[in-house]
């Protein structure tokens, strides 16, 4: 399978229509944006290539680890087309399936669980065992060692429950959504407002 159809995913793509002005000057305005810690960049003609490692959490594109700008002449004029790429957002789809298969697997060890103490359940119960009782404390008549009564609760089925892992995954899907709509919108902002800088 062409990983074009799943790249939606983890990747960002927009435009932003330019004036003549602005495209003479994109890269050079957009130059403050590449130039941090931990980022890497380079310009060819109308493309400029970045790759980001270990970048500050001051960087406005820290959620990005690398991309592509190119400046294209459209019908309507130049054009400003991006394409950005996330791994926290690969990791934050990722993470609600991990969890979807841990729910999964605490239900089926709960249902292994619960076959075997049905099993154990239909076998005959032992008699009553009686315990040992010491020479010493029978000669002087004293009764015999009770078996120790069970605790409340302990008969009760404790079964591993899924819940939490719902609750993490749905978390995580909660968050790429609002994510990958929330830096889609903020990139394409932080974009405008470096060209419209003078």
């Amino acid at each position: 399978m062409h990983t074009r159809f799943i790249e939606w995913i983890w990747h960002i793509t927009g435009s932003l229509a330019l004036t003549p002005e602005q495209a003479s000057k994109a890269f050079d305005r957009l130059a403050p944006l590449f130039h941090q810690p931990g980022t890497s960049h380079e310009t060819s003609g109308d493309t400029l290539t970045f790759h980001k490692k270990d970048p500050a959490s001051q960087d406005k594109m820290s959620v990005f680890n690398s991309g592509v700008l190119r400046i294209e002449n459209a019908q309507d004029g130049p054009v400003l087309r991006y394409r950005l790429v996330s791994r926290a957002l690969l990791y934050c789809f990722l993470a609600p399936l991990m969890f979807l298969a841990f729910a999964q697997v605490t239900v089926a060890i709960g249902k292994l669980e619960g076959a075997s103490k049905d099993a154990a359940a239909e076998k005959p119960k032992e008699k009553d065992v009686v315990l040992p009782q010491n020479p010493i404390d029978r000669f002087l008549g004293a009764p015999a060692p009770e078996k120790p009564k069970k605790k409340k609760g302990d008969d009760e089925d404790k079964k591993p429950s899924p819940t939490a892992s719902y609750v993490f995954a749905a978390l995580f899907a909660a968050l790429y959504v609002a994510g990958r709509l929330l830096e889609d919108w903020l990139a394409k902002r932080l974009f405008r407002k470096s060209l419209s800088e003078a």
